[in-house]
């Protein structure tokens, strides 16, 4: 019983993965794949990376910086030591007075020894002159630039794979009207060759409808290689198995869609543009600051040592004595040598580099400016030609179902006089034919309709998938 229990709660467990596993995905789950599945967001997610990295160095520029440094080796060095001309004036009557020619007592010092050196310093930047504060000012409108950015590039992949979906959806209503096509004639193939029997119809024109059935076959093979294409696609967009797109049955409705207050201030590009002159904005405040001076709080611990060491001159020290220096302590310390203290640094002239800093600040933000009025102008063309496609689409989609509704009526008009055997083969196949473009051409529309419906969202920077 324990094993049939624990089978069963299996079976319960294991059903919804399974029952999901058999589903068709749904337009939002194939745009959320898409945006986890696209390289270029993933690539301007880790390029936004470094500017959020540099907003931590910026953060990081106060705290202390703490730095230990030590060395050891084999010192020596040498000093000429050149004496003037020394004058000792008279001590009556003890001392009668004396005169120590010059370079008398010149001579060479030298000391050798292994040494020994370490400091731990420390400093802390109190102030920056205000350069800091407008940098990152500047990092942050960067920030919001790359991530309106990144906001384009999603309508790019939902435009894509919406498309796609589209797509796949005319394929398979263009199979449902090519399956329609088949029935029709297979009922009008059976009147044929009754007619044939009786003499009513020639053999040339009841094959003339078996040539039809050999056109809708063709067409059905061109059918499974767009499908098949169709399903590659959004496989590769989304990494979802192609089973389960497969599967995808998604009826084309015309997406109903008006521009009330939107503009196209709100497009990406607008947007980003516009936070990059903040930016310069920031930058050419920051370079400003150039003058003003930085403060910062400092202090060290060092310590030498001098070990093995000899100290010695090359010649006597007094003359006529014999006797040279030589020494040879055993250690010689310095120990602790401690400083602490505020300093500034104040660039009174920089030769001008700052000036030259902040012209160009000025002039990328006159760029940015022409850059922004070009995407303006370009953007209200761009949303002046979508609302035309968009109502031309709608007109088209009217057009394109009073075509079909004509067709349809006259197919079953030339259907009856088949039958009466007032119409020949020839005009049967040419009326089925004419409805089979109308009822194409109608999904056609709808899909184009849909595209430029889209567009239109874009243009405005309002494209929401859920009104897909």
């Amino acid at each position: 019983m324990k094993t049939i229990h624990k089978f069963l709660m299996g079976a319960a467990f294991s059903l919804p993965l399974t029952l999901y596993a058999q589903q068709a995905p749904t337009l939002q789950e194939l745009i959320s794949s898409a945006l986890q599945n696209n390289e270029t967001l993933n690539q301007q997610v880790l390029e936004n990376k470094f500017t959020k990295l540099d907003d931590e160095k910026l953060n990081d520029v106060f705290l202390p910086k703490v730095e230990i440094t030590g060395k050891t080796g084999y010192m020596y060095t040498s000093a000429d030591i050149n004496s003037p001309e020394i004058k000792v004036p008279a001590v009556p009557p003890v001392f009668p007075g004396a005169v120590v020619p010059e370079g008398q007592l010149s001579n060479n010092l030298n000391i050798s020894g292994l040494s020994a050196s370490a400091k731990a310093e420390a400093s802390m930047v109190i102030y920056s002159g205000g350069k800091v504060k407008y940098l990152k000012e500047a990092n942050r409108e960067k920030n919001l630039s790359e991530e309106v950015m990144m906001q384009k590039t999603k309508d790019d992949v939902i435009t894509e794979i919406s498309k796609a979906y589209d797509q796949l959806s005319l394929v398979y209503e263009s199979k449902k009207v090519l399956d329609q096509s088949k029935k029709r004639l297979e009922i009008n193939k059976k009147t044929a060759d009754k007619a044939l029997g009786y003499g009513l119809i020639t053999p040339y024109d009841h094959k003339k409808i078996e040539l039809a059935q050999a056109t809708l076959d063709s067409k059905m093979v061109e059918y499974e290689g767009k499908k098949d294409l169709l399903i590659t696609q959004i496989h590769l967009l989304t990494g979802i198995e192609r089973e389960r797109i497969a599967m995808i049955e998604h009826d084309l409705q015309p997406i109903n869609y008006e521009v009330l207050n939107e503009t196209v201030e709100n497009r990406a590009e607008v947007k980003a543009l516009q936070h990059g002159i903040n930016a310069t904005d920031f930058k050419i405040k920051a370079e400003e600051r150039w003058w003003v001076p930085k403060v910062q709080a400092q202090t060290s611990l060092s310590y030498f040592g001098l070990y093995n060491n000899r100290i010695s001159t090359s010649d006597e020290i007094f003359p006529g004595t014999g006797k040279k220096l030589d020494l040879h302590p055993s250690a010689i310390n310095v120990f602790p040598m401690f400083t602490a203290g505020v300093g500034f640094k104040w660039e009174v002239f920089d030769g001008n580099e700052g000036k030259h800093a902040i012209e160009k600040a000025k002039i990328d933000k006159e760029i940015l400016e022409s850059k922004q009025k070009d995407a303006i102008k370009k953007l209200n063309l761009n949303l002046a030609n979508n609302q035309t496609n968009y109502n031309i689409a709608n007109a088209q989609i009217k057009l394109k179902e009073k075509a079909r509704q004509i067709a349809a009526k006259g197919l079953e008009q030339v259907e009856k006089e088949f039958r009466y055997g007032t119409k020949t083969s020839a005009a049967l196949i040419e009326a089925e034919t004419d409805l089979q473009n109308a009822e194409l051409e109608l999904q056609t529309a709808i899909f184009n309709q849909r595209v430029s419906a889209i567009e239109l969202m874009k243009s405005t920077q309002n494209l929401n998938p859920e009104n897909l």
